[in-house]
């Protein structure tokens, strides 16, 4: 992983290389730690939380991430790679906040990210959200919570089950106590998990009402070019759990399709070998809430596009007026309505300001931004919406180089857009019915209509 290197991808190739050809007088030294330090950056730019495995790592090095931020056209487009002189820095961006991890020694970038979603699926399921303030108002848990993910800069506990049992979630009640007598949020006994075969899910697990959800989330992005012919278009999708079983029950879940899935990434408790042999997700669940697979669907032919747009968006030169036309329609829905529809769009720097007229829904434009958003709802497929009207530009101003992007937010309720249905889900080892349910979601998301 050499800093010389301009791509990160050409600079993890190379440099793994390096590592098979080295000597082994390497290995009789101490391994290095997999991530140093930690940084938690907002929106703003300001790093507002930092922890530290054994040395300190001054601040500035964010700086390096913050001139990437910089050249960055949108905030996802900050490369999750950035090569520094002594350092690498591995971020991800989730709920507006930045996790950077400072890494000096060769470290599989991937290990890296997952470990830092993981610190937010953690953050979240302890404090409900992952914001700023919930980290600052509960900025102890947190250092306690990291002390345990992360063994001298190794990952250790990071399933949820397991933290639950060493550091007892946040509550009024316990807040009030430990400021009185100065207690903590820690455990005093070793996780039950920890001693077993099993260690994502804790022994004793007893339930009243026994039941297992699993949600089926899958998420489109698509490139529409001016004509409506899709240029790309892939699915990412995931299969969320929350399972709540009494004892240890071992639960098999098959799909109708299962072949529709690539790029799959289980759950530790999947057993793989018997998903290769049979595409059969056979597994003991953690307990409680989980995330059970993701997937990836990339054949353009299997990912249909929800929904369409017309438009007719155009600038006169010399005019100080321009015409912006848009109509929206559902498509390939399989009969599900499409809802919670947001239209955006990043208008030119000319444009002073709209005289729109909505069909349906409220839009807003900020003459600052320049940025267009038309709340749009659900699409009635009787009567489809349509934004229609006029642009002010400034006097004189030069005719705009190329026509605004649309951006569309949608969701379709009991619908998987790849197709992929589950077919049965059965439970051994234990004698009850449990409760059963899986709901289906399709929702957008980097979805973009060219103009």
């Amino acid at each position: 992983m050499s800093p010389a290197n301009g791509k990160e991808g050409t600079a993890f190739h190379i440099s793994l290389n390096k590592c098979e050809c080295k000597n082994t007088n390497r290995l009789s030294s101490p391994p290095a730690k997999m991530i140093h330090s930690l940084f938690l950056v907002n929106s703003s730019g300001d790093i507002f939380l930092e922890k530290h495995w054994k040395s300190v790592v001054s601040r500035s090095v964010c700086d390096y991430f913050f001139e990437a931020q910089e050249r960055a056209s949108e905030p996802e487009n900050v490369p999750p790679v950035i090569p520094t002189p002594h350092h690498y820095l591995i971020s991800v961006l989730r709920h507006r906040i930045y996790f950077v991890a400072v890494i000096q020694s060769e470290v599989p970038p991937l290990f890296v990210i997952e470990f830092l979603h993981r610190v937010v699926d953690t953050f979240q399921d302890y404090f409900g959200v992952c914001t700023e303030a919930a980290i600052k108002d509960n900025v102890v848990v947190v250092y306690e919570l990291l002390e345990e993910m992360l063994d001298n800069g190794f990952p250790l506990a990071t399933e949820s089950n397991i933290l639950k049992e060493l550091i007892k979630p946040p509550t009024i009640l316990r807040t009030v106590v430990n400021t009185i007598t100065g207690s903590t949020n820690v455990g005093e006994q070793l996780p039950t998990g920890q001693l077993s075969v099993v260690p994502w899910r804790r022994t004793g697990v007893k339930y009243t009402n026994n039941e297992a959800y699993f949600d089926v989330v899958e998420e489109i992005d698509a490139i529409i070019d001016k004509s409506g012919s899709t240029i790309t278009a892939e699915i990412q999708g995931v299969v969320d759990a929350c399972v709540k079983l009494t004892g240890m029950p071992d639960l098999t879940l098959s799909f109708m399709n299962p072949r529709l899935l690539d790029d799959v990434s289980f759950h530790p408790c999947v057993r793989f070998k018997r998903w290769e042999a049979e595409r059969i997700l056979s597994f003991i669940p953690p307990d409680g809430n989980f995330r059970l697979l993701s997937y990836h669907v990339s054949s353009q032919n299997l990912v249909a596009i929800p929904v369409y747009v017309k438009h007719s968006i155009t600038f006169r030169e010399g005019s100080s007026q321009g015409r912006f036309e848009l109509t929206l329609g559902p498509k390939q829905t399989m009969g599900k309505g499409v809802e919670a529809v947001l239209v955006s769009s990043q208008l030119p720097r000319g444009v002073l300001n709209t005289n729109l007229n909505p069909s349906q829904g409220t839009y807003t434009f900020d003459p600052v931004t320049k940025l267009l958003s038309w709340d749009v709802g659900k699409i009635n497929p009787q009567k489809l919406p349509s934004l229609k009207g006029s642009m002010s530009l400034q006097t004189g101003a030069s005719k705009p180089d190329e026509n605004p992007t649309i951006n569309i937010q949608f969701k379709i309720q009991q619908s998987a857009l790849s197709g992929l249905k589950v077919n049965r889900l059965d439970m051994y080892g234990e004698k009850y019915k449990p409760f059963k349910g899986i709901k289906y979601m399709t929702k957008a998301g980097k979805f973009q209509v060219r103009t």
